[in-house]
């Protein structure tokens, strides 16, 4: 077998970095290498469209094993992770009825949400009841001046249970920075409050009670490697004030639990989780911990908000199963899904058994549980790894240069940053740079969202106080497809239903190529889109139009047909409807100077273009 082996590899001689770049550019005859095949991140670095083995030589993520210090290929020997979900507690015994019930359905973690004026040892008791806490990772989310005593009724209610304390985990949510970071609103003394609760938090050895919620980042826009960066200042800045308040390095850095969320940059997130392991494990060495076993990072890693939407909203059930996929295949501690639905209504039984389901289907049927760091030694993830990690970490040196994460929060530095990328992603969803599926492209046209919204709100808290005035910049939440649907939702609610013509002509491929273009571009509006398979002249498609009510005409045909087709339609249509042309022709600034000038294209701004049709129509 080995001699087979030597003479099939002996027949292939090896080929050079050299020799692929000279075969690349001769295939590009003459475009820039650069320009066309290298991709230009939005996370502060540029990605190759191949590497090769010369391209992880003496990389340090290709050194360790997992299980191993820096932890980079995972914290444990296996990757069986945790699947989480999480209950809203309204009344605590239906709660408990539902908790036990998710128990026989594969879900191993469990995240209570329990509002601050509820939490007392009674309530606690009955949600707690028939639950194993030695067999169940038990996660807790209140008010923050709540958490002490949560921790303290844990305590007694698994002393009473007659269990091993030590053999029990899970976490509570306490999130100093929960109060600038979402509502704006300064949050005081935060050290002293985290170091009660982290006193507090020793009577409970497998318990997480300081979180870094790196999540928010992620729900409001930010690039993965600002999430990263941030996410290790968060971490830094409870290491740095805790030990300085006299606990030591082991003390503070078991306790701490990083909450990160997920995008649909399927390798690049995969990557993003072994970078965060691999920095975390670094920050902790350098405050000189006893055990080693202090710099793994626990880490829950929750589906994003950012990009998922309200129309066509089973197509959040392929972003999200692509990102607990790349959680999964990075080795964290455990993951939530969060249901399709979650944009417009409260989950029902029906999306959260399917949001279980797509973790169960990566576990029994796909096996990402049987093994560890499967994307090791893949060129392309691990030059993302350090990529994405040299990036991440000079913006934690940035914010610790700049006095760290408390004081870049307190003077609304961070969520500025965050916010920007949230603008700037918007403009890419705008045109078409980042697609969401079902909002800014490939619309369903004939679907109908707004009686399905049933909004809901409740304070930041979760314990119905009063949030008060912000004072400092929160974080901007509103999603990647919040424009288009708020377009969407204006066409439907203004009880007016645009008609679109397409007016087809001329070259055959062309002409169908640009009408669905053109009708995938208008039913982003929510725009009853006409299409046709063509006409013999201008003038009978013109006349087809008005007989169908048409309110826009878009000719589509071929550049070189335009000059002769457009003028013709323009004055056949004399002004009855809007006109618009499909494409960017040579002979635009001579149409532009007949009085044609609108036109729709690739490079359009597809949100402002529709927007500014909506105050045509008048469609507030």
């Amino acid at each position: 077998m080995a001699e087979l082996k030597e003479k099939l590899f002996s027949e292939f001689a090896p080929v050079t970095t050299e020799e692929w770049m000279a075969k690349i550019t001769a295939d590009l005859k003459g475009a820039p290498f650069e320009k066309k095949l290298v991709w230009k991140t939005g996370e502060g670095f540029n990605v190759n469209p191949f590497y090769r083995a010369e391209d992880i030589e003496g990389l340090k993520t290709t050194e360790s094993l997992p299980g191993e210090f820096p932890y980079v290929r995972g914290t444990k020997k296996d990757n069986d992770w945790k699947v989480r979900q999480n209950i809203e507690v309204t009344c605590f015994k239906e709660a408990n009825e539902k908790a036990l019930d998710l128990l026989t359905k594969g879900v191993t973690s469990l995240g209570f949400i329990i509002k601050g004026d509820e939490v007392n040892a009674e309530n606690i008791a009955t949600l707690l009841n028939g639950i194993c806490p030695e067999a169940t990772e038990l996660n807790f989310n209140t008010c923050n001046c709540k958490a002490e005593k949560l921790i303290g009724i844990l305590e007694y209610i698994l002393k009473g249970k007659d269990v091993d304390l030590n053999k029990c985990f899970g976490s509570v949510n306490y999130d100093p920075f929960k109060k600038p970071l979402v509502k704006g609103k300064e949050n005081g003394n935060w050290v002293e409050a985290a170091s009660a609760v982290l006193k507090a938090g020793q009577a409970l050895p497998g318990y997480k009670v300081l979180a870094v919620n790196a999540f928010y980042f992620n729900n409001a826009g930010a690039y993965i490697t600002q999430e990263l960066g941030y996410a290790l200042a968060w971490g830094n800045e409870l290491m740095a004030k805790l030990t300085e308040a006299g606990f030591s390095a082991d003390e503070v850095a078991k306790k701490i639990k990083f909450n990160l969320g997920i995008s649909s940059n399927y390798f690049m997130e995969i990557a993003k989780f072994r970078a965060a392991r691999w920095l975390w494990a670094e920050i902790v060495a350098a405050y000189n911990p006893e055990c080693k076993c202090a710099c793994k990072m626990n880490a829950h890693a929750q589906t994003s908000e950012w990009n998922m939407t309200v129309y066509d909203a089973h197509v959040n059930l392929l972003r999200s199963q692509t990102e607990a996929m790349s959680a999964a295949l990075a080795g964290v501690d455990s993951i939530t899904v969060r249901p399709f639905d979650k944009t417009y209504q409260t989950p029902d039984d029906f999306s959260e058994r399917i949001a279980r389901n797509q973790q169960l289907l990566l576990k029994e049927e796909c096996h990402l549980d049987k093994v560890v760091d499967p994307s090791a030694g893949s060129y392309y993830v691990e030059v993302l790894t350090n990529s994405l990690a040299e990036v991440a970490w000079n913006l934690f040196l940035e914010v610790e240069d700049k006095g760290g994460f408390a004081a870049e929060v307190a003077n609304g530095n961070i969520q500025n940053a965050v916010n920007a990328s949230n603008t700037a992603r918007k403009k890419a969803v705008a045109t078409r740079r980042e697609i969401l599926l079902g909002s800014n492209q490939f619309p369903n046209f004939t679907e109908v969202a707004a009686g399905k919204i049933k909004e809901t709100a409740s304070c930041c808290c979760g314990g119905g106080h009063s949030c008060g005035e912000a004072t400092v910049t929160p974080l901007d939440f509103s999603r990647g497809a919040s424009q288009f649907e708020a377009l969407r939702l204006a066409t439907e609610n203004s009880g007016k239903t645009p008609n679109v013509f397409m007016l087809t002509i001329g070259n055959l491929s062309m002409r169908i190529a640009r009408s669905q273009f053109s009708s995938n571009f208008f039913a982003c509006a929510g725009y009853k889109v006409i299409d046709n398979l063509g006409f013999e002249t201008v003038e009978a498609g013109v006349e087809a139009a008005m007989k169908a009510g048409a309110q826009i005409v878009v000719l589509c045909s071929s550049d070189d047909e335009y000059a002769e087709y457009a003028p013709a339609a323009y004055k056949a249509l004399a002004g009855r409807a809007e006109f618009v042309v499909a494409g960017a022709p040579e002979c635009m600034e001579d149409l532009k100077a007949q009085g044609i000038d609108q036109f729709i294209n690739v490079k359009s701004n597809v949100l402002e273009t529709l927007k500014a049709f909506n105050a045509k129509l008048g469609i507030a």
